[in-house]
């Protein structure tokens, strides 16, 4: 096992084929997974695993699962990929959160250790993070870490165009 960032409360490492089934309990659940076009097939899943690790070899840096140490319990995935935004291919951070862990602050600890990450380890000079207009609790994350609304923009996402807010923040703000 490979901890590639440490909080107070959480470890993000990397994921693993194994974390399939828990990875699974967000991604192939309808509300959790209510901003997206659907739910993830358990074939999803695994692609999205594939994907991450793949990003891991090729950039350094991909989705983590987020991990409570109290317990080692598997709570979600949090991390940086790149995507591409309204035509620009840009560092995005992304998190999904098991859905009975929401409202206790972990997806804002680990998206914040994350920023960090990008910009004290990777040298990142600014950071993106996208999601459903509509999708306020996430929005809430972001504004919560610091970062700034830039725009709205749609995006395909499953075959569906998606209305997405895009927000921004500098590793010097």
């Amino acid at each position: 096992m490979r901890i590639i960032i440490e909080t107070e409360r959480l470890y993000l490492r990397e994921l693993e084929r194994d974390d399939r089934m828990e990875l699974a309990k967000i991604l192939s659940d309808p509300e959790s997974m209510a901003y997206y076009p659907a739910p993830f097939s358990r074939e999803k899943v695994e692609k999205w695993i594939d994907w991450s690790r793949d990003n891991y070899r090729e950039y350094g840096h991909g989705l983590w699962a987020v991990i409570l140490k109290e317990g080692r319990v598997f709570l979600g995935d949090c991390g940086i990929t790149y995507q591409d935004i309204d035509g620009e291919r840009l560092p995005e951070l992304g998190y999904h959160i098991r859905k009975e862990f929401w409202n206790r602050g972990y997806a804002t600890e680990a998206a914040r250790a994350c920023m960090d990450y990008a910009f004290e380890t990777l040298k990142y000079g600014e950071l993106y993070t996208y999601t459903k207009f509509d999708n306020r609790p996430s929005a809430r994350v972001a504004e919560k870490n610091g970062m700034i609304f830039v725009k709205y923009f749609d995006k395909v996402i499953m075959g569906e165009t998606v209305r997405e807010m895009l927000y921004r923040k500098g590793s010097n703000e």
